[in-house]
């Protein structure tokens, strides 16, 4: 049986917490796409990880799988792998041959290039790793395979293609002086080969869609995890500030080799927060203040009162990049955005985390609609442009307070405070798909189980 795990938002829907409360009767954690702009924190046994780039269910001993729609940086891959060592664990991760390559010259070109887009407040938002110069590579045909480390010759074929081409584009037409180790063609050509060495010596490197198709076929119960969520998928969000590649259930058959019949025959669970956050920058009609910098147009005015619950949110929910470190801009649930979600993946359950979060406000409201030309619309419109014409049309409920959430995680559904129950409510019945678990903590036994897709 497959789970797909899929972020309902615009990222940082607390998938990896997901994955771990869903994955205990998982034998695989199946990555399929995105790299290590991934950050997602997992609490096993009151320790926390943070990871970016290895599967989370490793964490609880179960096969981690890269699969061909991720893009690896093997210095993070071996990095996480080495500190899950040293913390007594022994992580069992596969790399799909048909994975590309994040080279170092790949990461100095996304930090130019976002410098650049900077000056229009075009830039995306990116974590600086890589990630879009080599999805850019691949789509262009020019990218380096994880498979291609492994044969000495092909690798530097490759690489005497390509980089006189990245150094190009850095001092040509940026006008930047490189770092020379970041664009040598001997240096990187002897690392890269040692990365290829040492994957295939440690029995890493895997035909991702085989080897997930026999585990099934052995009776395994497998987990897609997505990376970000649907409103920076590069076809069904906001582009341009999206990632570069598709978070929503369709990218798990194209990302892992399978196909859509079997992410289709298996669960697709949509990983929703009870409010809404984002880092960088591009639309978000329902959002409260603002942050400088991202937030486009902001310049500080949104006033005291609208200031401070922004702040008390992003202080509650921690709402800071796990990898960046960056403020999030955050904002009230946008239902459009739901709403779109659920139909771009078919979801057949939710998880609805941070509901702990807004406990103590006195009023929690919800973007129900868009008005944008005199027109309610219940969806997001396909342009961003469009999008940030929006004006959200907002209902209110009554807050929540504060609870023991632990003993709420214990108890179950009804122990919730009756506010939160009816807002939870409202949500399943506009998505029309019923909620499998509510998250009240970051530790794997602070939320609330409704139905486990595994049994």
């Amino acid at each position: 049986m497959t789970v797909t795990i899929v972020g309902a938002q615009l990222g940082d829907e607390g998938k990896g917490g997901i994955v771990d409360l869903f994955g205990e009767p998982a034998d695989v954690v199946a990555r399929y796409q995105g790299g290590d702009n991934a950050g997602h924190t997992v609490v096993h046994e009151g320790e926390e990880y943070k990871l970016s780039l290895v599967p989370s269910g490793v964490v609880r001993g179960k096969t981690g799988v890269l699969g061909n729609g991720c893009v690896v940086n093997p210095r993070t891959l071996f990095d996480e792998i080495e500190m899950l060592r040293d913390r007594g664990l022994e992580p069992d991760v596969r790399v799909a041959r048909r994975a590309h390559v994040i080279f170092p010259y790949h990461r100095v070109l996304d930090g130019i290039e976002e410098e650049a887009k900077s000056d229009s407040d075009q830039e995306v938002g990116t974590t600086g790793r890589g990630i879009g110069p080599t999805y850019e590579d691949k789509a262009a045909r020019r990218g380096i395979r994880v498979g291609d480390l492994t044969d000495s010759q092909t690798l530097r074929e490759r690489l005497e293609y390509v980089v006189p081409q990245k150094r190009a584009v850095a001092e040509d037409i940026f006008g930047v002086a490189v770092d020379e180790e970041n664009f040598d063609i001997d240096t990187l050509h002897e690392e890269f080969s040692e990365y290829g060495d040492r994957l295939e010596s440690e029995g890493m490197l895997v035909e991702a869609g085989e080897h997930l198709r026999n585990r099934l076929d052995d009776g395994a119960n497998v987990v897609f995890e997505g990376a970000q969520g649907t409103m920076i998928d590069i076809d069904h969000g906001n582009f341009p500030y999206v990632t570069s590649s598709n978070p929503t259930a369709g990218g798990a058959a194209t990302g892992t080799g399978l196909g859509p019949g079997v992410v289709g025959d298996g669960e697709v669970i949509g990983i929703v927060k009870a409010y809404l956050s984002r880092v960088g920058s591009g639309p978000m009609p329902t959002e409260l203040a603002g942050v400088e910098g991202d937030t486009p147009g902001y310049d500080g005015d949104a006033g005291e009162d609208e200031e401070k619950l922004a702040t008390v949110i992003r202080e509650e929910g921690g709402e800071y990049g796990t990898v960046t470190g960056r403020p999030r801009r955050v904002g009230w649930l946008d239902m459009p955005v739901l709403r779109h979600a659920t139909r771009a993946s078919g979801f057949t359950g939710l998880a609805i985390n941070h509901v702990d979060t807004l406990a103590g406000l006195d009023e929690v409201k919800v973007g129900h609609s868009y008005t944008l030309d005199g027109d309610t619309r219940l969806s997001v419109p396909a342009t961003t442009e469009r999008w940030g014409d929006c004006e959200p049309n907002f209902r209110s409920f009554e807050g929540w307070e504060d609870a023991d959430w632990d003993a709420v995680a214990a108890d179950g559904y009804d122990a919730l405070p009756e506010n939160a129950r009816e807002y939870l409510s409202y949500i399943s019945d506009e998505l029309d798909t019923p909620i499998y678990a509510v998250g009240v903590g970051p530790g794997r036994d602070q939320s609330v189980v409704l139905e486990h897709p595994f049994e």
